[in-house]
């Protein structure tokens, strides 16, 4: 587990950016974190560091969107409105989760189970200095994307 901090919305952004510049085929992101702790800013600086040709917003109500146009696609799911696994189903959502690009899905937590095994776990917790960005490798890709992204990073 590594712990990261961003002071300011702007930070949040940027470390987003740095994901999104070093990231790779397959990188499959699950988002955690209460409302306004920057899951979609985070998620912006990601779509931004892919260079993306469109604009990455909160898909709370649409529940994924696909972004192109960048280095590599960007798949953008907020599963907060489902109520289970089998919505993910009937909404055909299991099939975003497989490697064509970059995959960063809001609320994974409650999904945890039938997600990806191998993926990035972030968290967003809101502290009075901004926030605490808490990272875990699942597998062993994962596990060896961060440590290169951190070593890059410095």
């Amino acid at each position: 587990m590594t712990v990261l901090t961003t002071a300011t919305e702007q930070d949040t952004f940027e470390l987003g950016v740095s994901l999104g510049q070093a990231a790779q085929i397959g990188l499959f992101v699950g988002l955690n974190g209460v409302i306004g702790a920057g899951k979609t800013v985070f998620s912006r600086g990601v779509g931004h560091g892919l260079a993306v040709s469109s604009n990455v917003q909160s898909p709370t109500f649409i529940i994924a969107q696909s972004h192109h146009g960048g280095r590599l696609p960007l798949i953008h799911a907020d599963l907060y409105r489902l109520g289970g696994a089998e919505d993910l189903e009937q909404l055909g959502l299991d099939e975003l989760f497989e490697p064509r690009g970059v995959v960063l899905v809001e609320w994974a937590s409650r999904f945890a189970d039938i997600l990806p095994a191998d993926r990035l776990n972030l968290t967003l917790e809101c502290t009075q200095e901004g926030r605490r960005v808490v990272l875990q490798a699942m597998g062993a890709w994962h596990d060896d994307w961060l440590r290169s992204w951190l070593a890059q990073r410095g």
